[in-house]
Parts: structure tokens; C-alpha cells; sequence
């Protein structure tokens, strides 16, 4: 979490609200909801997430190059190579893995306070906005392929390695991008699902609401 730029705070203990009116409150949480909406489905943070993945992948390329040139006969070139490439990858995998981890804890605040704002109160005019079913389609399909496609590269590496042809430290190569693939998509899917799932629940209660509202309008008339 940035200190520059801090995620809006969860809702105030019942104790300590201290809200003018309810117009008030509506409007915190309109706020509130407006900058945590945005920086849990940004398309730009879906990009942020690859690019992390592709680091690590690097990473990951030049560790399994190291598991290559250790396998084979050493000499002291390949060895001054491959402690090279391992340090590299290593310098590659740890922060971007990091960053990774460091993230999803992000998105999990982010989410409990999304939740914890929406359940403070119920508001169908603002909450309208915030369905995106278009954004959580940017993050589902291609997270969705991705993650199919590193599953099927896990299983078939494997599954069609020849002894003789192909060298462990290849299979292993391209079972970490296939693994890091599957990895990177489901954090998307997830995303995408649990974003959708909220929505869902929002736009039922608002409705639920507007049906309410319309029907004690005419009651309301009658009495004057």
C-alpha cells in the first residue's frame, strides 16, 4: 500500500459515526466505493500483474539455464556461467515474486473494505455505476486463457518428453512458464469472479431497494 496515495479508510466504528445527515453518509460511501471500485478492476493493474508474471518468468528462464549447465559436464567457464544466470534469476524471481504476493494481500483489503462500505448502506442511484460488467470480462477471458494454456503446458511437457531428446532441465523450464502461466491467470480469474460476485450482490440489493421505495411512494402520497 502506497503512503502516498493510502486506500480510503474502512467505515468508522457504529460509536464513533458521526455523520450529519444521511445524505452525508451516502456520499462518503459513494466516495469511498468510487476509489476502491477503481483499484480493484483497473485494466491497468491486470497489466501491472503480467508484467510482474513476465519478470518472474525471466527469472525463472535464467535459473532453469543454470539447472541445464549444471547438468551437463562442468569446466570452469560453464560454472562462472551458471552461478551468472543462477544469481540472475534469483535477483529476477524474489521481487517480482514479492511484489506478487504483496499484491493479491493489497487486493484482499481492498475487497474487505469494498464489502464493508457496501454494507453500510444501500443506494441504487450511485451504486448503478458500478456494475462493470465490461471490466470484469477485460480480466476474466484473457486470464482465463492463460491460465488454460499454462495448464496444458504443464501436462503435455511431460507427458511428451523422450529420454534421449529432451533434457530435464528443459522440461523443467517450460513446466515453471506453464506453472507461472496457470499461476498469473487464476489470480485474474479470481479477481474477475470475486468482482462479479460483489456487483451481482450490489445491483440485487439496490433493485430490492428501488421496488421498496417505488411502493411506498404512493403510500406515502395517500396519507396526505
Amino acid at each position: 500500500m502506497s503512503r502516498r496515495n493510502p486506500l480510503p479508510p474502512p467505515p468508522p466504528p457504529v460509536e464513533t459515526r458521526a455523520w450529519p445527515d444521511h445524505e452525508s453518509l451516502l456520499a462518503d460511501r459513494a466516495k469511498a466505493m468510487t476509489e476502491l471500485h477503481r483499484r480493484s478492476i483497473d485494466p491497468k493493474r491486470l497489466v501491472l500483474l503480467w508484467l510482474t508474471a513476465a519478470g518472474f518468468a525471466l527469472g525463472w528462464v535464467f535459473f532453469a539455464t543454470m539447472l541445464g549447465v549444471v547438468a551437463e559436464e562442468l569446466d570452469p567457464f560453464s560454472i562462472l556461467f551458471g552461478a551468472t544466470t543462477g544469481l540472475l534469476g534469483v535477483g529476477c524471481m524474489i521481487p517480482t515474486g514479492l511484489v506478487v504476493g504483496l499484491g493479491i494481500a493489497r487486493d484482499t483489503e481492498i475487497r474487505r473494505r469494498l464489502w464493508q462500505w457496501t454494507a453500510l448502506d444501500w443506494d441504487p442511484a450511485r451504486d448503478a455505476r458500478f456494475g462493470s460488467p465490461v471490466l470484469s470480462l477485460v480480466w476474466f477471458i484473457p486470464s482465463f486463457l492463460l491460465c488454460a494454456s499454462g495448464l496444458f503446458l504443464s501436462f503435455a511437457v511431460p507427458a511428451d518428453a523422450r529420454p534421449g531428446e529432451d533434457t530435464p532441465a528443459g522440461v523443467a523450464l517450460l513446466m515453471g512458464l506453464g506453472f507461472i502461466m496457470w499461476l498469473t491467470g487464476l489470480i485474474g480469474a479470481a479477481k474477475a469472479v470475486s468482482h462479479y460476485r460483489w456487483a451481482v450482490r450490489l445491483m440485487a440489493a439496490g433493485s430490492a431497494v428501488g421496488t421498496r421505495q417505488q411502493y411506498a411512494t404512493p403510500q406515502g402520497g395517500a396519507h396526505r
